[in-house]
């Protein structure tokens, strides 16, 4: 007697299915194992030199292809003595690579001090130097420290790397010692230090006048 067997599964079903799965599964897998090793070979050359300095954003816009840019970036990094800092604004712009200027809208600048005390720098435009690590400041700049000190100026440059800005314009605050004017600025972060440079005019609050004699 003669005849035909068919293998069949629990159900009756034939094995050409499995069959075709098992094929599959043999060109499948050698090519995700060639796509992991070459990630694995190329990720040391896809990571930044600087790993002090990363930047985080929450969507690119899309209206002009040829210079995208970016909504909410926030810039974070660390100066010379490993002190943190950050930077964020509404919009950045000139965003291509090669480019080493990025153009900020409602830029803020966060910057820790050495005694634990922090430093906000806003204003209406900036622009952050990736080579240089340096921020400059245009427009309606405000300078808040949280000891209750706060100073107005129009413009700003501050190194980021140092810890150091310069204001080369009029500048007027207030805090518990009274108000100050004066034709410029200097400031430095981790002395705790601000000079304040030209003509200067300083009133003190009668209470801090009598601590001082």
């Amino acid at each position: 007697m003669s005849g035909t067997i068919h293998a069949t599964r629990g159900h009756g079903a034939p094995l050409g299915g499995y069959s075709r799965f098992v094929v599959l599964m043999k060109v499948f897998l050698p090519v995700v194992a060639v796509a992991l090793i070459t990630l694995v070979l190329i990720w040391p050359h896809l990571q930044f030199k600087d790993a002090r300095f990363r930047i985080g954003f929450s969507a690119l816009t899309s209206g002009d292809t040829n210079d995208p840019s970016m909504i909410n970036p926030r810039y974070i990094g660390t100066d010379e003595k490993s002190q943190a800092f950050s930077v964020t604004a509404d919009i950045a712009k000139n965003l291509l690579n090669g480019k080493k200027s990025i153009e900020l809208e409602m830029p803020k600048a966060d910057i820790s001090l050495e005694d634990g005390s922090w430093l906000v720098l806003t204003a209406k435009n900036g622009i952050y130097e990736r080579v240089a690590e340096t921020l400059q400041l245009k427009g309606s700049v405000n300078m808040f420290h949280d000891s209750g000190y706060e100073f107005k100026t129009e413009s700003a440059d501050i190194d980021l790397a140092t810890g150091i800005a310069t204001g080369l314009q009029s500048i007027e605050g207030q805090g518990p010692f009274g108000t100050l004017k004066a034709e410029g600025f200097k400031l430095f972060k981790n002395k705790n230090v601000i000079l304040f440079t030209g003509k200067s005019r300083m009133t003190m609050y009668p209470a801090n006048s009598e601590k001082a004699q």
